[in-house]
């Protein structure tokens, strides 16, 4: 019986890599860090998938890792009179980290936040009912998330409001006429920026983060120099904690956590990435 403890260690571990693939569906070996989180791409090579004439958003474009695995979903909307080419950037990079990611066009540029809302959970739907069978073979319909700018970010509140199931959310110089999100039981980060004339943060993200609950898991980063568009185009703090994010509460990974308010968090985010930055870690 001498090879009894290795037949248990071979069991213990299989139990434990079982476990990993349950929740993460993806299990990244390589450890984060922040030189990988400043890259303009994560580990995964993708492949993209066009949608076309779907119901209830204005068709776009599916990003899905070309490793096969189970990968939770994000929908990213764009902001008012945009199209999805002008947040294709961040779309790619949180994919490269191990995400099935649809940014859309919605069904028209001047659609409101609220329609904005159901067009990124119709989106949702779309990738996990509809999409290709690539697509549909590395999605885990469980783990779903969004994320928008603008408008965009502004119907990215409402759909976690409104949507209590899904696992993340992530708005970007969000703009929304109501301030109030009190109910939101989504983790949620709102990204600011101290230079935008069009959502002021003074009444836009200040008051949207200050009205998430204390007892829902949240941050708020604000941008210096930043400004309205600056989710349009590459940029480091915005493509960092958007992955951050959504590797920590889609994929539960907690060794994200030190990026959004432990260590690696504090050695990043000096006055020149934030204005300010809150949190109500641990998480």
């Amino acid at each position: 019986m001498k090879n009894a403890p290795i037949r248990s260690a071979l069991r213990t571990a299989l139990v434990a890599s079982l476990v990993t693939t349950a929740v993460s569906g993806f299990a990244q070996t390589t450890a984060p860090t922040s030189a990988s989180l400043n890259a303009t791409a994560g580990p995964l090579s993708v492949s993209t998938a066009s949608v076309s004439l779907p119901r209830g958003f204005g068709g776009g474009t599916i990003y899905y890792p070309t490793t096969q695995a189970r990968y939770g979903v994000i929908a990213i909307s764009p902001g008012f009179t945009a199209t999805e080419t002008s947040i294709a950037w961040l779309g790619r990079r949180i994919a490269t980290h191990g995400f099935v990611v649809i940014t859309l066009n919605t069904l028209t540029t001047l659609d409101q936040p609220a329609s904005r809302a159901n067009q990124l959970m119709a989106a949702l739907s779309y990738v996990v009912n509809s999409s290709t069978s690539a697509v549909k073979a590395r999605i885990d319909t469980t783990r779903l998330a969004v994320a928008g700018h603008s408008m965009g970010g502004g119907g990215a509140l409402i759909a976690a409001r409104d949507n209590p199931t899904l696992k993340a959310s992530y708005p970007l110089t969000p703009w929304n006429s109501s301030t109030s999100f009190s109910t939101v039981r989504v983790p949620t980060m709102i990204i600011g920026a101290d230079g935008d004339t069009i959502a002021s943060v003074a009444a836009h993200a200040r008051p949207f983060y200050a009205s998430l609950p204390g007892s829902t898991t949240k941050a708020y980063g604000e941008l210096n120099g930043g400004t309205h568009f600056s989710p349009n185009s590459t940029n480091t703090p915005i493509g960092r904690y958007g992955v951050a994010w959504m590797k920590r509460f889609v994929d539960g990974d907690t060794r994200y956590s030190t990026f959004l308010c432990g260590a690696e968090h504090t050695r990043y985010a000096t006055a020149l990435v934030f204005d300010r930055y809150n949190q109500n870690c641990p998480y």
